[in-house]
């Protein structure tokens, strides 16, 4: 097809009938979504190449999710979980490293493609990984926690490769060129934190307290400091992911960052496509399957190695074995950054298409077999659970299983306007522990309530995840619109929310849908208000 339109099209259509076969059979989507991209490649069907604008939809997928990432990390747990993050990390490099070169020595490869191989099997796809922890709402989990810091560290332990590569390839470079690029790497790092830091502490809490008030300029200009602060990584010599996750961190502190998140979740979804479908269009079948049974070897040991590596790391630490084995899990497979290294090394002529070919099967193999990996963990962490006993301390570091500070209300009050206001109040001179939702930034100024409040869109359906609902009897809703409350009970029905839920309506009509729809209670706040009154007046009348 000439046209990218028609591509993006067909692109489209492959993605849903693949996605729909997925579901029918119970597959993982995100292998359905590669597998549809490497169909609707120049080497199955033809339909579409890899274009600069796919590239682009897929970059800024990729931006978003970063972004929203980072909105969740804030300082407290980047300090609480920075030391396991770097030993993990760095330790899963050396060891991969290490035994991955011994390994492709063996199968035959010579030096400096043996090097090359082997760092490519080292690194870990934060995309892919942060995007199965999100569809299995385990991202906030202390396994998803730390394996998203370890990620962090790999991902710049990519672009220290990447500078090393680029330095030595020219027929010039030397130790001097390598050590200066290396500085200017740090120096320019260092300055892209101090950007991001000023921006959080000053600039971030009155921008986005201004801009909430109009809830589609605020989510506009997230997505545009996300994109922004990707693109000024880019020119520093960093990948968009960093720039996009700093970027989420500086809005972290926030009171809207869950608001913020649950309003991009579609678009994030949608755009991600483009990555998977992009990734699946770069792979070179051909090449792949003449190296298959290297590939098998290597793939084996990046499963089964990686993880063990991780698991006794985080033992040592004085982790739990579940959380060790399940963090372990999301190294289990190489990274569309592996793909691009060893590209890089064929461009600067330093190997040939049979280490490209390998690298590319382990890959496929690899990213397909560890996603179910992850989406069976708790199956398979059952079934495993008395050898895994082998990489847990006697002794465990039960401080570090947190979250001490989380908040646990019994009541959750959304909207607050004259009525929720009422009831809020209501709750907290009772003694009760609640909290309040509401997208109106105004609300919690105008009202100086001894109770937390979020910032919550009420259509959003992603709103449930981003309550803390563990310990909540009721979820009580103040607005008086059928369908706002019709996509509220919907969404906590499909969140498996196991309490009472009440509505408020104005009609009788609506009371009755609510009640079918599967309210506990509806409130009729017009009533409610009239009952005080006609008390008065038949008081004054006797």
């Amino acid at each position: 097809m000439d046209g990218i339109f028609e591509q993006v099209a067909a692109v489209l259509l492959v993605c849903v009938a693949a996605g729909a076969l997925a579901m029918l059979l119970r597959q993982p989507l995100i292998v359905a979504l590669i597998a549809a991209g490497i169909a609707v490649g120049p080497e199955v069907l033809g339909l579409v190449e890899s274009t600069s604008e796919i590239e682009l939809l897929a970059k800024i997928g990729i931006s978003l999710l970063l972004f929203v990432v980072g909105l969740k990390l804030d300082v407290r747990l980047v300090r609480k979980l920075g030391p396991v993050a770097l030993a993990t990390g760095l330790g899963q490099v050396a060891f991969t490293s290490i035994i991955g070169f011994l390994l492709v020595l063996a199968l035959g490869f010579d030096v400096v493609p043996a090097l090359y191989i082997a760092v490519a099997l080292t690194f870990s796809s934060t995309i892919i990984i942060v995007k199965l922890l999100t569809d299995k709402r385990e991202l906030d989990d202390l396994h998803g926690r730390i394996a998203l810091g370890f990620l962090i560290v790999q991902d710049i332990c990519v672009v220290l490769a990447m500078i090393v590569i680029t330095a030595t390839g020219g027929e010039a470079a030397g130790e001097g060129d390598l050590a200066v690029e290396i500085t200017g790497v740090v120096l320019r790092g260092a300055a892209l934190l101090v950007l991001v830091g000023l921006f959080g502490r000053y600039v971030a809490p009155r921008a986005t307290h201004l801009l909430a008030r109009n809830s589609e300029l605020l989510i506009l200009a997230a997505v545009a400091w996300a994109v922004a602060l990707a693109a000024v990584s880019i020119l520093l010599g960093f990948s968009e992911e960093v720039g996009a996750f700093l970027a989420g961190m500086s809005l972290a502190s926030t009171p809207y960052r869950e608001a913020i998140s649950g309003r991009l979740s579609t678009l994030r979804d949608f755009l991600l496509v483009f990555f998977f479908i992009e990734l699946g269009t770069t792979f070179e079948l051909s090449t792949a399957l003449d190296q298959i049974g290297a590939a098998l070897l290597l793939s084996a040991f990046v499963l089964i190695g990686n993880p063990i590596i991780v698991m006794i790391i985080m033992g040592v630490m004085g982790y739990r074995k579940k959380v060790s084995f399940k963090a372990g899990l999301t190294v289990a497979q190489i990274s569309e950054f592996s793909l691009i290294l060893i590209a890089l090394g064929a461009s600067q002529g330093q190997i040939g298409s049979d280490a490209v070919g390998l690298v590319t099967a382990v890959g496929l193999i690899t990213i397909a077999a560890s996603t179910y990996l992850i989406y069976s963990s708790d199956r398979i962490y059952e079934r495993i659970e008395p050898v895994l006993r082998i990489f847990e301390r006697k002794n465990l570091n039960t401080s570090i299983d947190f979250d001490e500070e989380a908040i646990e209300p019994e009541y959750v009050v959304i909207g607050l306007g004259r009525f929720g206001t009422t009831i809020l109040q209501e709750l907290l001179d009772r003694g009760d522990d609640v909290i309040g939702v509401d997208f109106d930034p105004r609300s919690a100024q105008n009202h100086r309530f001894d109770s937390p409040i979020i910032y919550g869109d009420a259509e959003d359906p992603d709103l449930p995840e981003q309550l803390p609902l563990t310990r909540a009897r009721w979820i009580i809703s103040s607005l008086r619109d059928l369908e706002v409350n019709l996509h509220i009970l919907s969404a906590l029905q499909h969140h498996g929310f196991d309490g009472k839920i009440a509505m408020s309506s104005d009609s009788q009509d609506d009371e009755a849908r609510l009640l079918a729809s599967g309210a506990d209670l509806v409130i009729r706040p017009l009533h409610v208000a009239a009952g005080p009154l006609m008390e008065e007046l038949h008081r004054h009348d006797s």
